[in-house]
């Protein structure tokens, strides 16, 4: 896993470049139901349903789904402002 930090760092520069063309709200919806996909798979691994556990009471490996959704988020807002190849 790649630190918060180091990541930024990493990502800063690619938005100082100048772009006239994004990725924009196409790669974006992409990128969300890939994330969404995952975390339903992770869920059912974990012997859960996605929106139906507390997160006071979620065992280890839902937690992980949690995190590792929130870090796929993260990528698809990236996303969303890289410009396209």
């Amino acid at each position: 896993m790649i630190p918060t930090t180091l990541l930024a760092i990493l990502t800063l520069p690619l938005l100082l470049l100048p772009t006239a063309v994004t990725a924009g709200p196409l790669a974006y919806a992409t990128c969300q139901a890939g994330c969404s996909a995952v975390v339903m798979a992770c869920y059912a691994a974990g012997g859960a349903t996605w929106g139906a556990t507390l997160g006071a009471t979620a065992p280890a490996t839902i937690v992980g789904c949690n995190s590792a959704f929130g870090l796929c988020q993260a990528g698809c807002a990236a996303a969303l402002l890289l410009p396209m190849p």
